[in-house]
């Protein structure tokens, strides 16, 4: 049953308790990448709503031995959650974007610690060589593998206004290059752009039912300082959507969603230290039920409306 019957969707957390038989948690780590995005390579200055503090758990930095990373992560999420295995979540910025020589020596050191049975590697779709392709397909040989790409909008008009740098064509070649090596491909996507509606967001789900993708994290598109929609947000640029508007999407979205495809991540959170807005004041655990029940409500659950199985 890939429908978790409380829940509604087909969480990713169930889906690796079926996979490993235990309580799994991802433990992020924060490599030291930068981005090509922000380097000059593709661009600079970065997507206009990116400030990595804003999903960076306090004890990642790039400057504290990947190893510490590791050892406060695992210990936080056995105290917290139980969880007997890890997989270690290269989340901040770029993380295929080095030489392979250096990818490899950091797979390597997470893989090698201590009850980890695997990797999950954030990056672009403009940015995963071949060389990094094969090195994660060979991982894969031995180890659980989750390769995240950042789409956030199929709709290329956004990916230009947002400085995204890449566009919907190059990451359906990617998923289709990524495709068949024994791993699970992530979307990321986020609803909630400038003019942009519920209704052409909603046709996401066709694009991702037609290619192989295996889960998916969503958040809505909040402002936090420092970043160029907090000021579009304070010259009046940036309306951000109602709490009830991203709960009513979102529902619409999971009950089209393929039963088959995971769910990662509903919502989006920020230090309140740099939140701007939208500021909804509720928390991780509460954002996600708002979206449970909304379905709950509807006696409805993912997948019941979709097209493609």
């Amino acid at each position: 049953m890939l429908i978790h019957h409380e829940l509604r969707i087909n969480s990713y957390g169930h889906y690796l308790r079926r996979r490993f038989g235990c309580r799994v948690s991802k433990v992020n780590v924060d490599a030291g990448f930068t981005c090509p995005n922000r380097d000059g390579s593709k661009g600079t200055g970065g997507c206009i709503y990116c400030n990595n503090v804003s999903f960076s758990p306090k004890d990642t930095d790039a400057i504290i031995p990947l190893e510490d990373q590791l050892a406060h992560g695992m210990e936080y999420h056995r105290h917290r959650l139980g969880s007997e295995k890890f997989i270690v979540y290269f989340q901040k910025y770029t993380n295929t974007y080095a030489s392979v020589d250096v990818l490899a020596d950091l797979y390597r050191r997470a893989l090698e610690y201590p009850d980890v049975i695997g990797i999950s590697v954030g990056t672009r779709p403009d940015a995963l060589s071949g060389a990094a392709l094969e090195l994660l397909a060979e991982i894969a040989k031995t180890h659980y593998v989750c390769l995240e790409l950042g789409l956030q909008s199929m709709d290329d008009a956004i990916l230009s206004r947002i400085n995204r740098g890449h566009t919907l064509e190059e990451f359906v070649g990617t998923v289709q290059r990524a495709a068949g090596h024994n791993f699970d491909i992530c979307a990321h996507l986020i609803y909630g752009f400038p003019d942009e509606t519920s209704a052409n967001f909603l046709k996401t789900v066709d694009l991702l039912a037609s290619l192989p993708i295996d889960s998916i994290k969503l958040h809505q598109l909040h402002a936090v300082a420092g970043t160029e929609l907090a000021e579009m947000y304070r010259r009046g640029e940036f309306t951000p959507v109602t709490l009830q508007e991203y709960v009513t999407t979102v529902a619409d979205f999971l009950e089209r969603l393929p039963a088959r495809v995971t769910v990662q991540r509903l919502y989006g959170s920020a230090p309140l230290a740099i939140s701007v807005a939208p500021r909804w004041g509720l928390k991780n655990n509460q954002m996600w039920f708002a979206v449970i029940n909304e379905l709950r409500r509807r006696g409805s659950w993912q997948g019941c409306r979709a097209v493609h199985g």
